[in-house]
């Protein structure tokens, strides 16, 4: 009796960890969003795991690191007007941004290890944290994969680097939480394959819209719900299947419909469970919340034409929604 209390107040302790590391990657993406809207992402121009957790200190130094970033195409092509008062502007945002993501490293590997060493960390549950350790690892070289694809003759980065950047940190934040949700909830005996089923079709549509940031196909149409004059624009899909994936005007339309046809899909979802009693219905109540306050920034996020702080918002929510639909995933049942 008593190791088993030993055993549950370990994986609460556990759990808790987790969700904390999970909490901290979600505010990790929305600043890498931050970064992207501000064009902050290619101003570090090396990338140094250890030694770039020391920023310049000294006007030298930042002098230094400026007529680095000056040899570079963003200033040449985009900022060449800029002095370094303005880089210190776009520096400060990604330094952050990857010392957060240094953080994130210590805030996983230091409780991981003193776990280990306690020996609260019980069988298969090794495996699943050291898979997110790597996963974490390999974030950190993703992102690195990403930035250098802008470090050529275009100045921006890859919109397939960037969409399988947001889709690792995806990865993370679901794989901590559900293995929290694992340690603290017991499996029901059916989960429900709707919940999945919705909350695939938010993650579709989020990846989609990394394609939409990667080539800011969000500024091409400041109207809604016409794009232009039209509800489908003219010469969408005019270069074949690539297009979905490399001109902005097919991107955007399609990150529309994805947007529409995923919000039936939430809605269809949480009306045909609302029979559910109990611990369940507030998680509804908190799918729609996040469904109507990001089906209402998307559309203020085209008219306004893309403000930094409603395009981060619009971010934040739509992963907050996959997130409430993957905790509907994990707790509900075909039988409740």
């Amino acid at each position: 009796m008593r190791r088993a209390m030993r055993d549950q107040s370990s994986d609460r302790a556990i759990a808790w960890w987790l969700i904390l590391c999970a909490v901290t990657v979600f505010a990790m993406v929305v600043l890498g969003g931050v970064t992207r809207l501000t064009g902050s992402g290619l101003s570090m121009v090396d990338w140094r795991p250890i030694l770039g957790a020391i920023p310049p200190l000294t006007d030298e130094a930042w002098q230094a690191t400026f007529e680095q970033y000056k040899q570079f195409p963003e200033y040449q092509k985009v900022n060449s007007g800029m002095d370094v008062e303005g880089f210190k502007s776009i520096f400060w945002l990604e330094y952050l941004h990857r010392l957060l993501g240094r953080f994130i490293g210590l805030l996983f590997a230091l409780p991981f290890a003193y776990f280990l060493w306690r020996g609260q960390v019980r069988q298969p549950l090794t495996a699943k944290l050291a898979g997110l350790f790597v996963l974490g690892g390999l974030q950190g070289l993703m992102g690195w994969y990403m930035v250098k694809s802008g470090l050529v003759d275009d100045p921006n980065v890859s919109q397939y680097r960037l969409t399988a950047h947001l889709s690792l940190a995806i990865v993370i934040i679901v794989g901590l939480l559900w293995v929290a949700w694992d340690l603290l909830y017991e499996r029901p005996a059916r989960r429900d394959i709707a919940a999945f089923v919705a909350a695939s079709c938010v993650l579709v549509t989020m990846l989609s819209g990394g394609f939409v940031a990667g080539t800011d196909a969000g500024l091409l149409f400041g109207t809604w719900p016409l794009m232009g004059d039209n509800f489908v624009p003219a010469g969408i899909y005019g270069a074949g299947l690539v297009a979905a994936f490399e001109d902005p005007v097919t991107i955007q339309f399609n990150h529309r419909m994805l947007a529409y046809a995923t919000t039936g899909v939430v809605l269809w979802f949480a009306f045909s469970r609302w029979r559910l009693a109990g611990a369940v219905r507030p998680v509804l109540w908190l799918v729609l919340f996040l469904l109507a306050v990001q089906v209402l920034i998307g559309i203020s996020t085209i008219l306004l034409r893309v403000p930094v702080p409603l395009a981060a918002a619009h971010q934040a929510v739509g992963l907050a929604l996959l997130l409430a639909l993957a905790f509907a995933a994990h707790r509900f049942s075909r039988d409740t």
